[in-house]
């Protein structure tokens, strides 16, 4: 009942970082504008969303007993709190920068890890790239105007 239990959690988390970068991708900023004030907060929604969807398919595996991460000589598990603090600070920290070392991702952790690094890293690219694009086009669109 528990892996049933995480396996919808881990699945949930998924499509929840999956939609989030394909809300990014799809919203434009409007009237023309380079960059919006919406489109700026949804990018730190989206980052937030990935954040916490790693974060829990860390956690989630964790307490399936699949070892993740290593704290020092081993992840200290001896509460949910610590758990929890622990899984979204190396979530974060491996979205945001490289890492910091202090807690190392093992075994099948690497590579989510690696997966979360290169979302971490297309994201302000994504950002910038539909914001030109958009331009561009509203830019075309106003010269066909006149």
């Amino acid at each position: 009942m528990d892996i049933l239990f995480f396996s919808v959690i881990i699945i949930t988390a998924l499509l929840g970082i999956f939609g989030s970068v394909v809300l990014l991708i799809r919203h434009q900023p409007e009237g023309g504008r380079r960059i919006s004030f919406q489109h700026f907060i949804m990018l730190l929604a989206v980052y937030a969303t990935v954040m916490l969807g790693f974060g829990i398919l860390y956690m989630s595996l964790e307490l399936l007993g699949v070892p993740l991460l290593r704290e020092g000589k081993d992840i200290q598990t001896e509460s949910y709190l610590h758990l929890i603090e622990d899984v979204l600070y190396f979530s974060a920290v491996t979205l945001l920068t490289v890492g910091y070392g202090d807690i190392i991702p093992q075994g099948i952790g690497r590579w989510i890890a690696i997966i979360q690094a290169l979302i971490g890293y297309l994201l302000p690219a994504a950002f910038v790239i539909t914001t030109v694009v958009h331009y561009d086009k509203s830019k075309e669109k106003r010269a066909d105007r006149l």
